[in-house]
């Protein structure tokens, strides 16, 4: 009888610290008494986004707070960032950074956030709402415009041209897609958008979307790729067709596969952020936050072109993620 009573005691102690490591695991990123920053990014399946979680990792270590980085493996899939912002918020943060998928979706987690006067910094697309506090990010649309100023010089002001697009949600998409096409009309109104195509960033479906703007307009001149997934979509297709040397492709971001194309001549150039910085101004945004310190309400982490003729400058070699 002694025994039983022993061991029914055992398994309910040994329950009691199972539930106790859970409560630990949860709360993690706080055991050691540091400052806990939740980031939930767009993605991780580009090297962009592990460029600015190197960023936020140097900035964590500098200003000596706890950070967890995460993000979905496609970024098209809002429900796995919803879980994973959930996720986030249940670990009590003192601060929430997010690159959001869709700022609709996120808008409940956002009002838990306020409501529990977590602050919020956007990071990368921003957020479409008034929550959080600040917003560490390109230029977008100042950034599209200057590949739309390259791609109407180097095509002189005229001719026929499409976009592959990543994302009609995610802000970044939008303002990367109207600060071209903006552009281009007040200054080549010659230049002649014939198409738009989405492909969620995916480097497959990008290719088969500029396969079937080529094939609608023969006498296409250029193409211009929003991110790295489109811009690769659009080299792709060009060398699957036989058109090489035949468009005028300008790309945004980095990434090996945009570099290796720009020097081989496949692509004019492109625009690159500065992840790095994204991810650093972030966490830096999201200390001073926490300390009621005032914080910039827009932070510009800045852009360049990179073409052949300054790939290996470095200052724009510093911006260039592999």
């Amino acid at each position: 009888m002694q025994r039983r009573k022993f061991l029914a005691f055992a398994s309910v102690a040994a329950l009691s610290l199972g539930l106790a490591a859970c409560d630990t695991a949860a709360e993690a990123p706080a055991a050691n008494g540091k400052t806990y920053i939740a980031i939930v990014s767009k993605g991780f399946q580009h090297q962009f986004w592990q460029s600015v979680k190197q960023g936020a990792e140097k900035a964590a270590k500098e200003f000596d707070v706890e950070i967890s980085f995460e993000g979905p493996d496609k970024e098209t899939n809002v429900q796995q960032q919803m879980d994973q912002l959930n996720n986030a918020m249940a670990k009590n943060p003192q601060a929430l950074a997010l690159a959001a998928l869709d700022s609709k979706a996120a808008e409940g987690v956002l009002q838990d956030a306020k409501s529990k006067n977590i602050p919020v910094i956007a990071f990368d697309s921003g957020v479409d709402s008034d929550i959080p506090i600040a917003t560490a990010s390109t230029d977008n649309k100042a950034a599209a415009a200057e590949a739309a100023k390259h791609m109407a010089e180097l095509l002189g002001n005229k001719g026929e041209i499409a976009i592959v697009g990543h994302s009609q949600t995610a802000t970044s998409g939008t303002d990367r897609r109207d600060g071209f096409v903006d552009y281009l009309k007040a200054n080549a109104p010659d230049i002649k958008i014939v198409d738009i195509q989405y492909a969620d960033g995916d480097q497959a479906k990008s290719t088969d979307a500029a396969k079937t703007i080529m094939t609608a307009y023969p006498n296409l001149a250029g193409m211009y790729g929003t991110n790295e997934g489109a811009a690769i979509g659009v080299v792709n297709a060009v060398k699957e067709t036989g058109k090489t040397g035949k468009l005028v492709i300008v790309g945004f971001d980095s990434g090996k596969a945009q570099m290796d194309a720009i020097k081989d001549g496949l692509m004019a150039g492109a625009v690159t952020q500065n992840p790095v910085g994204i991810g650093y101004e972030t966490v830096k945004a999201a200390v001073a936050a926490i300390k009621g310190e005032k914080v910039e309400k827009v932070i510009d982490t800045g852009f360049y072109w990179y073409d052949k003729t300054n790939i290996a400058d470095p200052d724009i070699a510093a911006n260039l993620y592999e």
